[in-house]
């Protein structure tokens, strides 16, 4: 069976299908997660995609070329994202064949995004190499887009992530984002796989620019760096909602603030397991005379509800400041919110998950003012898209993302999501900070780079300085539409070499 490039099956030969393709596919996919955190082997990816570019240039139809992509995509999900496993069974309470079931079925939705790319690239494979270079990078990386926003989007892995912070590539993060990265990356390994000099030495040029572009500081320092203490108070995710934990966290965090010597004091999210309202006042101001004492504030997680009904993943802010809230926008589809509940609602009573249906707050919210910064929040989820957290830039002077990642148990994701967070970093020109329930908690600066971490697991405090920035980086004006763009010129340029050349047959 072939596909041509005319798109049509030809029935009359039969497919062949090399079987070490079938080993090698999802081979190569499972060892690219070897690039991201905590590993940080950024080469792997490179070679691990020209890997798979190199058996799509070698298949003989679609079909096997979108086999092979589907595999490479078991492959790289089913051991990048097997800690959902962890998360639905072990806190979610849900039966060990169904999570089972249910992992699966994500991994292999998300493999279907490389697995189109591999049938969409076959039509170019011997249609000249020029267009097969342009528009294979650029397909991969609109099924990244894709991937990130169909179904409210899972960015989560998107290959350019691998490059942080060590890669020279993360240079054109600020210009970018990490789809621009994932595109320079992309095509490298197309140039590899190809394996011709001449385009090699054009793919070591982009990666010496890269280096150059990393040279160049987008953004300016802005007053003083500004003391902070990041808490991790490591409560147990199966004890963190139970109604006897209650008053023993409220005490070990009331505890952990009053020996906080940070101007800004940063909670975790929902930090409070209880709502606004119901927390006694004279807790909140316990918590806010020990930031007025240092002159600033204490950022705190918990849920609000409102008398309609609805209630909100929220963080408030006490101290010198008027009291300001931010309201999580980017919820978690099944974690937070039940999308189609006439089709899903019954998710509700197989997982065993505290507030799964919070109300979604304003996509566009202004900057927190605490202590001497303008502090852009983001909670959990909300800081691996990127596009998102521009909308308070550039006004704002730091970035913050309180998150609560003991759902992945002692997995590679709470790792996996600081890359999301140093990448951030990069693309905004300004630094992050984490404070996690039970990690990565960390200062991260505009570089991306881990300053200061805490252990995984470990009820302690990080204290540490940080600087605000102002300016914005050409992503910040630009968002994702410059990578987009880019990856519409070049599938634009090969579909018109494509069409002169049909035209002068």
């Amino acid at each position: 069976m072939r596909l041509g490039c005319a798109g049509r099956l030809d029935l009359a030969h039969p497919l062949r299908v090399p079987r070490w393709h079938f080993i090698a596919a999802p081979l190569l996919g499972a060892v690219s997660v070897f690039g991201f955190a905590p590993f940080y082997a950024f080469v792997i990816p490179l070679f691990s995609l020209a890997g798979l570019i190199w058996l799509w240039r070698h298949q003989h139809s679609a079909r096997q070329a979108t086999l092979s992509g589907f595999l490479f995509g078991l492959g790289y999900f089913g051991s990048g994202v097997s800690w959902i496993y962890i998360s639905l069974h072990t806190y979610g309470g849900m039966s060990m064949p169904l999570a089972v079931l249910a992992t699966t079925l994500f991994c292999a939705f998300l493999a279907l995004f490389p697995a189109a790319v591999g049938g969409l690239q076959h039509g170019l494979r011997n249609a000249g190499v020029a267009r097969w270079l342009l528009a294979v990078p650029a397909l991969w990386v609109v099924g990244e887009w894709v991937r990130g926003w169909i179904f409210t989007g899972f960015p989560w892995l998107a290959i350019g992530y691998s490059q942080v912070p060590a890669s020279p590539l993360t240079g054109f993060a600020p210009l970018l984002g990490v789809y621009g990265v994932s595109l320079i990356l992309a095509l490298s390994a197309a140039v590899l796989a190809l394996g011709r000099l001449r385009y090699v030495l054009m793919a070591a040029a982009l990666w010496l620019a890269g280096w150059g572009l990393g040279q160049i500081h987008w953004t300016q320092p802005v007053g003083a760096p500004v003391a902070v203490s990041l808490l991790q108070g490591n409560i147990a995710q199966d004890m963190k909602w139970q109604p006897e934990k209650v008053v023993s966290t409220l005490r070990d965090y009331r505890e952990m603030v009053a020996a906080s010597p940070g101007r800004l004091i940063i909670l975790p999210e929902t930090a409070i397991p209880v709502f606004y309202d119901q927390v006694p006042a004279s807790y909140l101001n316990d918590l806010a005379e020990t930031a007025r004492a240092h002159g600033g504030d204490v950022l705190v997680g918990m849920p609000e509800q409102f008398p309609d009904g609805r209630y909100f993943n929220s963080v408030l802010s006490f101290g010198t400041a008027s009291t300001h809230t931010y309201r999580k926008f980017h919820l978690v589809p099944f974690g937070e919110y039940i999308p189609m509940k006439w089709l899903f609602g019954w998710i509700i009573n197989v997982l065993h998950i505290p507030l799964s249906d919070f109300a979604r707050g304003d996509a566009y919210q202004v900057p927190m003012p605490v202590a001497g910064q303008h502090v852009a929040m983001n909670i959990c989820y909300e800081d691996v898209f990127g596009e998102e957290i521009i909308h308070q830039l550039p006004r704002a002077t730091l970035l913050v993302n309180v998150s609560n990642d003991a759902w992945f148990g002692d997995s590679v994701a709470p790792w996996q999501h600081m890359q999301s967070s140093q990448m951030r970093a990069l693309e905004t020109g300004r630094y992050m900070l984490r404070a996690t329930n039970t990690g990565a908690t960390a200062i991260i600066d505009t570089r991306g780079r881990v300053l200061q971490e805490l252990p995984l697991f470990t009820r302690a405090t990080l204290n540490g300085s940080a600087q605000g920035y102002q300016g914005a980086t050409p992503f910040v004006d630009w968002g994702n539409h410059a990578a987009l763009l880019l990856c519409a010129l070049m599938l634009g340029a090969a579909g018109i070499i494509m069409w002169r050349k049909a035209a002068q047959r």
